[in-house]
Parts: C-alpha cells; sequence; structure tokens
C-alpha cells in the first residue's frame, strides 16, 4: 500500500474540523472524511454541484446485491445531493472559474456539512455561495440540503436545479432498475429496485425559496427528476434555497414510495428538522464524549473517530451491522468482518448497550448463512463467514484480480482459513452478557450463538492419537502475511476460551432457563458426549508457550523462518509483503499484526492465561519489532498503544495512538478514499479508556488506573455497566492519578461507586507535575516581589516564549467582535472597554467576567464557550501573514538563526490555527495552549510547561507579554519577562517595550545582562 506526504490543509477545533483550502488530488479521500450519516445510511463528502471523476455515495445499512458470480456488495443508493447553480449562463462548479474564498467544516456536534465559498464565474460574476447539509439523526429518514446564494458584484439570472441521480455506480456497475417516477403537490418522487436482492427503494425531495418571488418547475427526465426556479438576483442580496428529502425501502416497510411521499407532505421546515437533529446529537454525546485537555489534536480527532462510528451504528435495526469501512466508502465492498465484534462494538457496549445488542443480533439474524458455510466445509455448527453481509453467506471473493492485465490472479485464503472469526464473535457476546446482565437477550440468542459456534470447533480440532493432544492445522491467524499455518497460537487459545465459556453457558441455561436449554439441544444436536468432547479439547489443546521465559511462539515451527530487520528497509511507503513477495513473506518473521500481542490484549481484561506482566513484556520484546506497523494492519497501532501503556512506555503508546488516530484525517495509509478505517477507530476508543484511562472491570464496576499521555491534564468519560452510568474525571497530579466514579443512576443515594489512587511510573509527565505542584507551593507561601529578581546573575538564554494575541499578532479585535455578538445575543452590556479587562485571560475567566453574576448553568457556560469560540474561528479564517505585527517575523528569524528555541505561551484554544493562517508554524518549536494546561495565568503553569516542551530550565526562558497577567505568570515561573505595552500594564517586566518593531536580539541581551549585573 503506498502513500504519499501531503498537508490536508486542515485546521481542528474541539469540535469543527475545518478545511482550508480545495485540493483536487484528494478529491476522494476527502469525500470519504467529510462523510455524514445517521445509522440508517452514510453519504459522503461529495459536493452537490458536482466534480469530474467524483465517486459520490449513499449506503443504506442492508441494502445488499450480488454481481452475479463474483461478488455481493453493498449498493450506491440514488444521490439525493444534486444541487445545480447556473449564474448568468455560467454553470458553478470548482473546476471553472475562480475561487476566491473556500472553508468547509465538518461540526460533529450536530453531524452538520457546511461549505462556504466565494466564486467568480467565467464571465466575471462574484457571488458568495454556502451549502450545508445534514442526515437527521432524530428521523433517520430524513435528509436535509439548505443553499445561500448572495451575489456580489452584479445583478442578474440565477437557475438553481434540485434533483435525485437515479444512476448510482458502484464503480462502474448500476444495481438498480428503473420502475417509476413522478410529481406530486410537495416535489418529486422515484422508484427503484435492486436487480437481484429485489430491495425496492423510494425517496421524495421538495424544494422551497427564502429572500425572492420564485416559481418552480419540474421536469421528470428517466432517471433524474429535477425542480427547477430562476429568478432575479440583486448585488448584496442573499436567496436560500432548502431541499428537504425523504428515503424508505422495503427492508422497512411494504411501501416505500407512498411512506416517502406521505413523510415528505408533514415535514417541518429546515430550521426545525435541524434543532431537533441537534437535540437528538445531544443525547447521544452525552453518553459517547470523551472530553481531553492538554492535547488539541487529540481533543478533536478522537471525537471525530467516535463520529465516524455513531453515525454508522444501527439504532432501529438488529438484521445489519457495521461495514468494515463503515457507511462511507466502496472499501470491502460493505462486508462485516470481525472488526465489528472486537473492535468497534465495545464503544456501543459501554456507551450505548442497546446499539452493541443490535449488532450482535444480526449475527444471530444470520446463524442460517453460517452453518450453510459450516456445511459447505463439512463441519458441524455454525461456521461464521470471514466476510458477511445480508445473509451470513461468505461473500469473501475468491479472487483478487491485480492491476496487471498479464498477471497472475490472487488466490484470497481467508474464506476458507481465517476461521478465529468463529471464537471472536462469541467472546463479544459473553462481554455483552457479563457487561449488561442482560439474561432475556442471552437465553434467546447469545446462547445459541455460543453453542452453534461451538459445535464447529468440536468438529474443526483434530486429535492427534500419538502424541494426546489436539491440532487445528491449516488455518491463517489475525497476522494475515502467513497463509497456511498450523497451531496457530491466537486460534488455538481462542478456540479453547470459547469452549470454556459455552460449557458455562450450557450449564447456566439448563440452570435457568431449562425449557430453552432443551429446546436448543434437540435444535443443536447437543449431547453430553459433545459436552465432554469439548472438556476434553480445552484439557489438551496444543499451545506453544515456555513457561520460564513467558514467550509464545505465534504457530507451530514460527521461530524456525527467516528474521528480517525491518529497519533495512527503511524509508519505505508501502507494506512488507509487495516488498518480499507474497512467497518469502509467508517464509519470513515479518508480521502484518503480531497474532500474540492481540491474544494478550483479548485475555487482558480477564487476565485470563496466558496474560501476565511477564508473558506481556516477553512477548512484547520479541513480536513488536518484527511487526509492520506502519503499513500492515491498520488494527494493529491502538492495541499496540494499549499494551505499551500497559508497559509504561507512554512515548511508543503516544506514538502508535497517534497512528491509529490521524489514519483518515491524515490519510497516512494513502487508502482513506476506499472509506473510514472503521477497526481503528474503534480500537482508537479502546485505547483511550483501557489504555490510558487504564479501565479494570470489577464485580463493583468499573475503576480506572490511569497512564494519561504526557502533556494530557483531564480526561472524562463516562461508561455504562449492568444498568448504571459511572463518570471518570481523570486528572494528573503530583504523580498520582485520581479517579471517582460515580453511578448516575443511583439518584438520592449519592451513587458514589469507586474511588481509587494509584502512582504513576515516573516519567517525564510526572516530573513536570511535581515540578509545578513546588512552583505552585513557592507561589502561595510569599507574595511576588514589587520589583522582580533577575532569573541568574549571568543569563545564558536558550529559549523565548512568545504570547500571541497583542505580541506576534492583534487577534484583540476578533475576539472583540466575538464577544460582542455572544454578548448582544444573550442581552448583555459589552463595549471595547470591557474588553480591555480580557486581555491575557482564559475563555472561561472572559465569559464570567462578562456576564458577572447573571444566573446561568454549567451547561449553558458551556455552551456559550463553545459559541464564542465559533465566531472567534470563523473570523480567524481570513487572516493571513499580513496580520503579523510589525517586527514579529524579523526576531523570530533572528533567533532562529541563533540557535534560541522559539515557544509559544498562549491561554487561547486556538493558538495553533492562527500560527497556521500566520504561516509561522515552522519557526516555532513548541506550543503551549489552553488546553496544555488546568491553570490559567496568572499561574505559571502555561510558561512552564512550554519551557518543558523545549527542553530549558526556566531560568534560560524569556517571555514576551502584553498582559499584566502573563507578565505576573512569566516572573512566578522564575523566568525573564519583556512586556509590550504601557507601563501601567506591563511594568512589573524586567524590560518594557512599546511593540516588536525595530527589536535585536543582541539589544535584548544586552539589557538582561545590565539588569543581572545590577541585581547581583
Amino acid at each position: 500500500m503506498q502513500t504519499k506526504g501531503r498537508s490536508r490543509h486542515f485546521i481542528y477545533t474541539d469540535w469543527i474540523l475545518i478545511e482550508t483550502q480545495f485540493d483536487p488530488e484528494q478529491l476522494h479521500s476527502k469525500e470519504t472524511v467529510f462523510t455524514i450519516g445517521n445509522g440508517y445510511l452514510g453519504t459522503r463528502g461529495s459536493f452537490e454541484e458536482g466534480y469530474p471523476h467524483t465517486l459520490p455515495a449513499t449506503f443504506i445499512n442492508g441494502v445488499y446485491d450480488d454481481v452475479p458470480v463474483v461478488y455481493t456488495e453493498l449498493v450506491n443508493c440514488p444521490d439525493w445531493l444534486p444541487l445545480i447553480v447556473i449564474v448568468n449562463g455560467d454553470r458553478f462548479r470548482l473546476d471553472q472559474g475562480e475561487i476566491l474564498s473556500y472553508d468547509r467544516q465538518l461540526d460533529l456536534r450536530q453531524g452538520l456539512l457546511t461549505r462556504t465559498l466565494r466564486w467568480r464565474s467565467p464571465n466575471g460574476n462574484t457571488i458568495d455561495i454556502s451549502f450545508e447539509r445534514f442526515a437527521s439523526l432524530a428521523d433517520p429518514h430524513v435528509l436535509a440540503l439548505r443553499c445561500h446564494l448572495t451575489p456580489i458584484d452584479f445583478e442578474g439570472l440565477i437557475e438553481v436545479q434540485a434533483s435525485i441521480n437515479g444512476y448510482p455506480e458502484n464503480q462502474g456497475l448500476n444495481h438498480w432498475e428503473e420502475l417509476d417516477q413522478g410529481k406530486t403537490n410537495q416535489g418529486i418522487w422515484l422508484q427503484r429496485r435492486t436487480r437481484n436482492s429485489r430491495i425496492e427503494l423510494g425517496m421524495a425531495v421538495k424544494m422551497t425559496i427564502l429572500g425572492t418571488e420564485a416559481s418552480l418547475q419540474v421536469n421528470t427526465a428517466p432517471g433524474y427528476p429535477t425542480l427547477s426556479t430562476t429568478f432575479f438576483a440583486k448585488a448584496q442580496q442573499t436567496v436560500t434555497v432548502e431541499k428537504l428529502v425523504t428515503v424508505f425501502t422495503s427492508r422497512e416497510i411494504e411501501a416505500p414510495v407512498p411512506a416517502a411521499q406521505e413523510k415528505l407532505a408533514h415535514l417541518p421546515d429546515y430550521a426545525t428538522l435541524l434543532k431537533a437533529n441537534e437535540q437528538a446529537w445531544n443525547e447521544v454525546w452525552q453518553q459517547s464524549d470523551i472530553l481531553i485537555e492538554g492535547d488539541s489534536t487529540a481533543t478533536f480527532a478522537v471525537r471525530y473517530n467516535l463520529f465516524q462510528l455513531l453515525i454508522a451504528a444501527p439504532r432501529d435495526d438488529e438484521r445489519v451491522s457495521i461495514p468494515a469501512k463503515t457507511l462511507s466508502g466502496f472499501g470491502y465492498r460493505g462486508h462485516i468482518f470481525w472488526d465489528t465484534e472486537i473492535f468497534m462494538q465495545p464503544l456501543f457496549l459501554f456507551t450505548q448497550p442497546a446499539i452493541a445488542r443490535n449488532l450482535l443480533s444480526y449475527r444471530w439474524h444470520t446463524l442460517p448463512g453460517a452453518r450453510r458455510k459450516a456445511v459447505h466445509y463439512g463441519y458441524r455448527g455454525a461456521m461464521f463467514a470471514w466476510e458477511s453481509a445480508d445473509t451470513g453467506d461468505e461473500v469473501t471473493p475468491r479472487w483478487a484480480i491485480g492491476s496487471d492485465f498479464y498477471g497472475e490472479d490472487v488466490r484470497i485464503w481467508c474464506r476458507d482459513r481465517e476461521i478465529h472469526i468463529n471464537a471472536d464473535i462469541p467472546y463479544a457476546v459473553w462481554n455483552y452478557w457479563q457487561a449488561t446482565g442482560d439474561d432475556d437477550w442471552m437465553q434467546k440468542c447469545g446462547a445459541e450463538i455460543i453453542l452453534d459456534a461451538a459445535l464447529f470447533w468440536g468438529s474443526r480440532a483434530e486429535f492427534n492419537s500419538e502424541r494426546d493432544w489436539y491440532e487445528i492445522q491449516g488455518v491463517i491467524g489475525a497476522d494475515e502475511y502467513h497463509e497456511l499455518v498450523h497451531n496457530n497460537a491466537f486460534t488455538n487459545r481462542m478456540a479453547q476460551w470459547h469452549l470454556e465459556k459455552a460449557i458455562a453457558v450450557y450449564d447456566w441455561l439448563a440452570d435457568k432457563f431449562p425449557e430453552q436449554a432443551s429446546e436448543l439441544e434437540q435444535k443443536l444436536k447437543l449431547t453430553p458426549e459433545e459436552r465432554s468432547h469439548w472438556q476434553d479439547i480445552i484439557a489438551k489443546i496444543l499451545f506453544f508457550y515456555d513457561p520460564s521465559t513467558g514467550l509464545i511462539e505465534q504457530f507451530e515451527g514460527f521461530f524456525q523462518l527467516e528474521d528480517i530487520n525491518l529497519a533495512d528497509y527503511e524509508p519505505r511507503d508501502r507494506s512488507m509483503q509487495p516488498i518480499l513477495g507474497i512467497d518469502k513473506t509467508n517464509k519470513s518473521q515479518v508480521l502484518k499484526q503480531p497474532d500474540v500481542l492481540m491474544l494478550l490484549y483479548l485475555m487482558r481484561e480477564s487476565a485470563d492465561f496466558p496474560y501476565n506482566e511477564k508473558a506481556l513484556q516477553t512477548n512484547w520484546d520479541y513480536y513488536a519489532p518484527r511487526t509492520d506497523i506502519t503499513y500492515g494492519s491498520s488494527l494493529g497501532p491502538a492495541v499496540q498503544a494499549i499494551l505499551a501503556s500497559d508497559l509504561g512506555k507512554s512515548t511508543v503508546a503516544y506514538e502508535q495512538f497517534m497512528r491509529a488516530l490521524m489514519v483518515d484525517l491524515e490519510d497516512n495509509r494513502g487508502n482513506t478514499n476506499d472509506g473510514i478505517h472503521g477497526a481503528s477507530a474503534g480500537g482508537i476508543w479502546q485505547a483511550v479508556i483501557f489504555g490510558f484511562g487504564g479501565i479494570q472491570l470489577t464485580e463493583n464496576g468499573p475503576v480506572a488506573n490511569p497512564h494519561l499521555p504526557p502533556g494530557w491534564t483531564r480526561l472524562k468519560f463516562k461508561l455504562h455497566w449492568r444498568g448504571k452510568w459511572h463518570d471518570f474525571d481523570l486528572h494528573e497530579e503530583l504523580g498520582t492519578n485520581e479517579q471517582g466514579s460515580r453511578g448516575a443512576g443511583e439518584q438520592g443515594s449519592g451513587g458514589e461507586v469507586g474511588v481509587s489512587f494509584s502512582p504513576l511510573p515516573l516519567s517525564s509527565s510526572v516530573t513536570e507535575r511535581l515540578a509545578l505542584s513546588e512552583v505552585e507551593r513557592s507561589r502561595s507561601a510569599a507574595p511576588l516581589p514589587l520589583v522582580p529578581d533577575a532569573p541568574s546573575p549571568m543569563p545564558n538564554i536558550q529559549g523565548f516564549i512568545f504570547d500571541l494575541d497583542g505580541v506576534l499578532t492583534d487577534t484583540a479585535e476578533l475576539h472583540y467582535l466575538a464577544w460582542q455578538k455572544l454578548a448582544d445575543e444573550e442581552g448583555i452590556p459589552f463595549n471595547w472597554e470591557a474588553n480591555e479587562a480580557l486581555r491575557g485571560v482564559s475563555r472561561r475567566a472572559s465569559l464570567m467576567l462578562i456576564i458577572g453574576d447573571r444566573p446561568y448553568s454549567e451547561a449553558q457556560i458551556e455552551e456559550m464557550m463553545e459559541r464564542k469560540n465559533r465566531y472567534y474561528v470563523e473570523l480567524i479564517q481570513n487572516m493571513t501573514p499580513q496580520d503579523l505585527l510589525p517586527g514579529a517575523i524579523a526576531l523570530l528569524d533572528e533567533l532562529r538563526q541563533a540557535d534560541i528555541k522559539i515557544g509559544i505561551g498562549s491561554a487561547s484554544k486556538n493558538a495553533r490555527p492562527v500560527l497556521q493562517r500566520l504561516g509561522i508554524v515552522d519557526k516555532v518549536d513548541a506550543i503551549a495552549d489552553g488546553y496544555s494546561v488546568q491553570e490559567p495565568k496568572p499561574a505559571p503553569d502555561l510558561f512552564l510547561y512550554a519551557a518543558k516542551q523545549l527542553g530549558i530550565e526556566p531560568g534560560q526562558s524569556v517571555v514576551v507579554e502584553d498582559a499584566a497577567a502573563g507578565v505576573e505568570a512569566a516572573l512566578a515561573a522564575g523566568m525573564w519577562a519583556v512586556g509590550l505595552g504601557p507601563v501601567e500594564r506591563v511594568g512589573a517586566a524586567h524590560i518594557v517595550l512599546p511593540s516588536l518593531q525595530g527589536i535585536k536580539w543582541a539589544d535584548l541581551r544586552e539589557q538582561l545582562s545590565n539588569i543581572s549585573r545590577q541585581k547581583h
């Protein structure tokens, strides 16, 4: 798999992904990244107006169709997006005319995708165009799109066409038969049916024009019904177009077209639908959100990965699951793998258990397909498909067709040999039962899954009478680089574990639900002899394990394979298999993902054999260096992050976590165009909760033993366990992580379930926290002197730490405008004089100063902070390098030439995007921003954090500030302080300057030396 580094033109805020520039080379991967959905369907982020070679797609969960003989795939449904805008005869599209400004945003809080452009047509007419769309989470059958059109420098005719494209393709193949289409009083409709699976679809559309007088026309061209309007547009006058869409299929209702028409006729307006969607998302995020402080990239990217799973998860349908590429792309043809149960399901299990139950119920409904596969291969019971679709029958393609027309096709053996999925699914069923206590579902569905799949192992394990053990030969483990192995450690131990749990479930069912047990015995032909056979396999299955060291051999003969040093092949831009070739890879100790480490992870929670700390360390040391972690399996990095965290390898843990976290946002494997890496997204949740949060499940509920990465100051989330909610708010202080867990369901009783304290291994992050605590104690012990002492007799300056606002740039006006807009909306008096009091103050502290003693709830305060930030982020999009203050660039360049390190110490959570807009990110060595520490200025924490990131001592640091609170923070940190502005504001600094204009490093160094000599 090939990839190349390239800028993604992204800015991340707490909740919003912002694309600042359109890059046609990234068209397909960005279509994936900007996917929206609601669990019923997903729509890729294609442009409403179209673009050459685009890959628009809307996938409805469960709508599969066959390509005869070749494969089954999730069907690309009719496209509801088309909205054509024609300006004085010129059709708006990004490959024509001139893009004067461009901004695309995905707001995770409400699943809202917006795009704002200023476009100049080939004929010279300039127009502002903005699109926004969402798939309603409040009503899965409703889709909505809105477009604002504002002519800038012309008057003339604008035509708008809103259509349904009834000719969608799955990369060259149209799965739909034309049935009918037409118009109603409300708009237009389309009826289609899949060619082989005979699933009928009905879609209806209406369009509303606001801001001008306009009439609608209907064009019912075959397969492309269209509503259109033409109006005379005036300069600076905004016209709004709203397109509402309803969709049903025969999977959920007998007559989809009348259902779509009926719903469309009774829909409220766009704004009402958007509000309902926002409320539905609020409820979901209340359960599933993860708050991280101290790492701005992780703050957004974790939420982004959760969002992509949430929009693919079936809420009202237990006959579907989540495809490996979610509902976002054509990769793997929409098939279901073990990815869902092992990687994605835990997020839902502990935050939205009803969805977790749906995912597992899909496996129960598809048991007939698994039984058919077992019969085909000559085994008993249920043999789950490696790739599954609607029926549970095997849909893994038998051959992979290469790009070389004369080359040989490659046989795909996973369908025949990768059988560990038969234990992976029961593993997820067991964990669901343990976490929820859902006995009703277990006796109706779960027990049958576990017992029927166990029958397969009873017939698949082979008894070696000479050696008196059982073997499982001819398999592929989770490490798919080795395609025919015997006694794979992962497969054998998971089969053994499965049989252990099958006996336990058998006994439980017979005791608690004897009638159900009797029915299953007859249905599955379960006998006492079969149970004895399972016990015999459990006792005698082969597993290569050295008890003296804990080292596990991945499969029989693995240690005899050729050892490959992966470092010899660096740098590279693809996986090891195409470099070595399939045959040599099979004969080498190079891994796509390490079976043994994956096994240890799955046994980790219950501490089942072979998991223990010694075994983990031994096997990590052996298998991690042999793993193709960069271009092998995308499933590996998140799991390795958890295990590295267990081992105290914080740097490695965070590195692997980030590799998984950014796999789609940065397209670091070069295949995001195929769809979201769903398993990696699920692994991210597990890495945060089980790895960094250190969550362990006990009979009394979940407890935390955190290992927060360096820089993370707070980790907050909630978990649902056996009917109760448990809130966790983890902080790292004084080398100790504190966690509290509260059962939200126990109102009135306090509900305290457990509080534990666990020391961290001594690391740089802990040392940093200790240093901060010592400064805090000294700061509280004595007041600051009126005249600051110099930090050292002779200054050895190694670094400069610059505040951002008022020092390198002036965003005070932008902050003022954002606060002013918020204050006006809330009816609070606010002016420029009041804004001056906010200089250098954190967002929360600023808001508290503005609202004074007005009564607001914490939720309202959080919402207002987010709203102000949203306004501010919108404003900073117009910033350029021209907004740098005079003298800033000259001083930065001079300091870099003198090998002085440069850091940013800004209370703003938007420091990074501002630096990007200013074009000076490459001139900065470290950034300490509003995410980095808990205590804002005048506490010294922010500057101490920046110095730590720069690798210098406080006394070697110069802080440049324009606010009194910032100067006070610098002095409290024991740093040199340069104040910019009037003496009455920054007079406590060692040096006071009007601005940076004309300032030279040599002059500053001389002044600091003079001050030092005078003091000493």
